[in-house]
């Protein structure tokens, strides 16, 4: 069975780290970020497609949004 390590324990792991191995372990996780958050805009933009074309929402002035997002 596999325990789950805290937040503390995983930072004092990459500590023990040689420089080098934590400077790629930095950047292993700063591009699995983006691949996250690149999946996530294209599941939104998705998303939105599918509500427009179920006639779920209208198209909007950039007027009307900021409007509607200050109300």
């Amino acid at each position: 069975m596999m325990t789950k390590a805290t937040f503390a324990e995983i930072l004092e792991s990459a500590d023990q780290l040689p420089l080098e191995d934590q400077e790629n372990l930095i950047l292993i996780l700063q591009s699995r970020l983006r691949d996250h958050r690149r999946a996530e805009r294209v599941r939104d933009v998705q998303e939105a497609e599918k509500e427009f074309a179920e006639g779920k929402c209208q198209p909007a002035t950039p007027e009307q949004l900021m409007k509607e997002i200050l109300a």
